[in-house]
């Protein structure tokens, strides 16, 4: 009974209730991406865009606009820059990208010190998970669902061209369509997460279950389902840690998951020198 009240106590609570619900929410739609990230090595793209987003968060907030319209647009706009960047010089895409999301995070640090805002920095940076309204929570349902679907939707040309750019290519695949639809998905994730684990925590949340199940299981369709589990398993344990340790809600979700990544490391079946899990992968 006394561990039956581990979870129903904090459950008792309305505030409790939407942010395990919220959590959830987000764990499952990251952990499907991050497959996607881990294969194609994107893990910097990730946090990237992860950050880029502050600036226009501040610029919605000051005109008026929903703030994950800003996120959204600078997201993508940040992506579209480092490919431009990439194409038209030397530098290659982590310098590039590094140069951009960083130049881009500082610029918003600057807007949000000059306009005046009830918005907490750390509620951003960090997330609020356990400030989420209802509102909140539908509009995390809706970005989150839509992201989800469409990902599972083009779940096979994802993995080719995460997998083989040169044969999607080939075959006749639009790899340009797929490349910017898949930096679209990324900053629809981050704007879905915000609330949970804020900017510079979401990278964790994108890259670890991936990371997890890469390291446990050699087919993708299994990668998928251990990211998922891992991530479903990290909010639920997570946000129940927080209630009883009084700690933030998010960074123990991202703790959470870290430890089951140091699991997976330790005793998964994959080791160091093995061949690639996905290297059987059509």
């Amino acid at each position: 009974m006394e561990w039956l009240a581990l979870i129903t106590e904090p459950m008792s609570y309305g505030f409790m209730q939407r942010a395990m619900v919220v959590s959830i929410l987000v764990g499952a739609v990251c952990a499907v991406l991050s497959c996607y990230l881990v294969l194609k090595g994107w893990s910097l793209m990730g946090d990237a865009v992860s950050h880029a987003v502050l600036p226009g968060i501040v610029i919605a907030y000051a005109a008026g606009l929903p703030l994950a319209a800003g996120a959204f647009i600078a997201g993508v706009s940040c992506a579209v820059v480092t490919g431009y960047i990439k194409a038209n010089s030397r530098i290659k895409e982590d310098t590039a990208m590094g140069i951009v999301f960083s130049g881009m995070f500082g610029f918003g640090l600057v807007l949000f010190t000059k306009v005046k805002t009830d918005q907490h920095l750390d509620h951003i940076l960090f997330g609020n998970l356990l400030g989420v309204t209802s509102r909140d929570l539908f509009e995390t349902a809706i970005v989150a669902g839509g992201t989800f679907f469409l990902v599972v939707l083009k779940r096979r040309d994802l993995l080719l061209y995460c997998f083989d750019p040169q044969h999607a290519r080939a075959i006749g695949l639009p790899v340009g369509v797929i490349h910017y639809g898949l930096l679209t998905l990324l900053a629809l994730t981050i704007v879905a997460s915000l609330k949970v684990v804020g900017i510079i925590l979401v990278v964790a949340m994108l890259i670890g279950p991936g990371a997890i199940g890469f390291l446990v299981t050699d087919r993708f369709d299994r990668m998928l389902a251990v990211a998922v589990a891992a991530a479903v398993t990290s909010c639920i344990l997570g946000t129940l840690i927080s209630f009883h340790i009084d700690g933030a809600t998010g960074p123990t979700i991202v703790l959470t998951q870290a430890s089951l990544f140091m699991l997976a490391f330790l005793f998964g079946p994959k080791r160091a020198g093995q061949v690639s899990p996905l290297a059987k992968q059509p």
